[in-house]
C-alpha cells in the first residue's frame, strides 16, 4: 500500500480515547499499527495498560549508533459537533489535495508520515542509520495518564539519546519549523452548589444565591480587563523570554493578521506589553473551557438552578509548577465564593512546560534535517499547546525531544473539518529520512 492508502486506512478508525464507546475502535487501530510495523521488519509488541495499549517497535540495535525514540499517538479527539463537518468525520475525504478527517493532523497524518519514511528506508536499505525505538500510545488526548508509569517500568527497554515527535505545527506552508518549547497545562472543574433542588425563581429569587450567577462571577474574577490573571502568585515563577526569542519571532511576519484571519475574531485581546505570538507561545493563561447550569431548553423555565459548573485550564510556561498553580487557583476561588454557596473543586490532568536549547548539537541536527526537507529559512518557535509526555521523557529517560511539526495553522485540530495536506505527508516522509540520517551521522 502507498503512504496515502495507509493514512486513509488509519484515519477510518474512530479511535476516540476519551469515549468508552470507541474502545474497540481504538484497540483495532492499535492492532492495525502493530501489523503494519511488523510487516516492515520491525520487532513489534503491544503492551496493555489500565487504559489503551502502548505499541513498541524496534529495529536491530547495534552498539555505537545513536538511539532515537520516535513517539506518536493514535488516539484522536471526539468529532462533535457533527453538524459542522462538511464531510463525515471518520470518512477521509480529499479536496484540492487536502485530506479532511478527524485525526488527519493530530496525530495520524504526522505519525503515518514517519512510518512511511521508515518503510521506504527499510525497503531500500534493509536497516536504518540509527537504533530506532518506536513508542505509539492511545491516550495522548486525555493527558497520557498511563505513559509515564510505562516509561518508568520500561526504562531500560526505552533508553535513548533523543526523542523525535511530529505533533506540533509549522508557521506556514513549506516553512520548516522547529518547536523547542511547549506550554504546560493544569486543569480543574469547579462546581457551585446552592439549594438542594431547583427553585422557583419568583418565590425564592432575592433570598437565595443563584449558583449560575456565582459561577459567572468566579469565572470573571480570574482576569483584569486586559487579560492579566489575577490569582495571587500566578506569575511568580514565570521564566522571562530571552531577547533573541523576541527578535526571532518578530521576523516571522504579521502574527496579528494571521490570527485574526484564522480565528475570525473582531480584534485580538491580551496582555498589551506582549505581542500576539509571545502571548500564545510563552505567556501563561487561565481559560474558561466550559460554563453552565440551569435550564438549557427552548423557551423559558424560571428556576434558580441547584448547581452550576465552570471548567478551567491553565496553560503554563517554564518554571511554573502545575500542582502549585492548582493550589493557588483553588485558594483564590474559595476566597471569592460567598458563604451562600458551597464550592466543589475537582483537579484534572497536568503537564509540565518544556524547553530545550535549539542551538545544541541535537538542535542543529534537527535544523539541518528541516533545511534538507523544506529549504529556505527555518523557524525556531515555542508553541502554545501542551504535550505533557515531553517533560516525562526528560524526567524518566533523561532525553531531550525534537519537535518537528507538520501541522499548518489552519489544520483545524480539535475542531470540525480537521485537515492535512497530502504535500505535508510527502514532506514528512522526507523529513523522517533526513532526520535519521543527520542523527545517525
Amino acid at each position: 500500500m502507498s503512504a496515502l492508502d495507509d493514512l486513509l486506512t488509519c484515519l477510518r478508525f474512530p479511535s476516540v480515547s476519551t469515549d468508552s464507546r470507541h474502545n474497540a475502535d481504538t484497540r483495532a487501530c492499535a492492532d492495525w499499527l502493530v501489523a503494519k510495523l511488523t510487516s516492515m521488519g520491525l520487532t513489534t509488541s503491544l503492551h496493555e495498560t489500565p487504559g489503551h495499549p502502548v505499541i513498541v517497535a524496534k529495529n536491530k540495535h547495534i552498539a555505537g549508533r545513536r538511539t532515537v525514540l520516535l513517539y506518536g499517538h493514535y488516539d484522536v479527539q471526539p468529532a462533535e459537533p457533527f453538524a459542522e463537518w462538511k464531510s463525515p468525520p471518520f470518512e477521509p475525504t480529499i479536496r484540492d489535495g487536502v485530506i479532511f478527517c478527524r485525526g488527519a493532523t493530530d496525530n495520524k497524518g504526522q505519525l503515518i508520515a514517519h512510518v512511511s519514511g521508515l518503510a521506504e528506508t527499510l525497503a531500500k536499505h534493509g536497516d536504518l542509520p540509527v537504533n530506532l525505538t518506536i513508542l505509539f500510545e492511545g491516550e495522548e488526548e486525555i493527558g497520557s495518564p498511563n505513559l509515564k508509569p510505562f516509561l518508568e517500568a520500561h526504562r531500560q527497554q526505552l533508553a535513548c539519546d533523543v526523542v523525535a515527535i511530529s505533533d506540533t505545527g509549522m508557521v506556514g506552508p513549506g516553512i520548516g519549523t522547529f518547536t523547542y518549547g511547549l506550554r504546560g497545562i493544569a486543569c480543574m472543574e469547579l462546581k457551585v452548589h446552592g439549594p438542594s433542588i431547583d427553585l422557583h425563581s419568583g418565590i425564592f429569587g432575592g433570598a437565595v444565591a443563584n449558583p449560575a450567577t456565582i459561577a459567572a462571577r468566579l469565572a470573571a474574577s480570574l482576569h483584569d480587563d486586559q487579560g492579566r490573571v489575577l490569582i495571587p502568585g500566578f506569575y511568580d515563577d514565570v521564566k522571562p523570554l530571552a531577547s533573541w526569542e523576541r527578535s526571532a519571532w518578530a521576523e516571522l511576519g504579521d502574527g496579528d493578521a494571521e490570527t485574526l484571519s484564522l480565528t475570525g475574531v473582531p480584534a485580538l485581546f491580551g496582555e498589551p506589553e506582549f505581542t500576539e505570538r509571545e502571548r500564545r507561545w510563552a505567556r501563561p493563561t487561565a481559560e474558561v473551557n466550559g460554563i453552565g447550569g440551569g435550564y438549557q431548553g427552548e423557551g423559558s423555565k424560571t428556576v434558580i438552578p441547584r448547581e452550576a459548573f465552570v471548567k478551567l485550564s491553565f496553560r503554563l510556561v517554564p518554571d511554573q509548577n502545575p500542582e502549585q498553580i492548582l493550589d493557588l487557583a483553588t485558594a483564590y476561588l474559595l476566597s471569592k465564593a460567598p458563604a451562600s454557596v458551597r464550592l466543589e473543586i475537582k483537579r484534572g490532568h497536568t503537564g509540565q512546560a518544556y524547553l530545550m536549547d535549539p542551538q545544541g548539537p541535537l538542535g542543529k541536527a534537527a535544523q539541518r534535517a528541516l533545511t534538507k526537507t523544506f529549504g529556505g529559512k527555518i523557524a525556531l518557535i515555542r508553541e502554545g499547546g501542551s504535550i505533557p509526555i515531553v517533560q516525562a521523557f526528560k524526567d524518566v529517560l533523561k532525553a531531550d525531544t525534537l519537535l518537528l511539526g507538520l501541522a499548518l495553522p489552519d489544520c483545524q485540530a480539535h475542531a470540525p473539518n480537521e485537515n492535512f495536506p497530502i504535500a505535508n505527508l510527502e514532506a514528512g516522509i522526507r523529513l523522517n529520512q533526513a532526520l535519521l540520517a543527520e542523527l545517525g551521522a
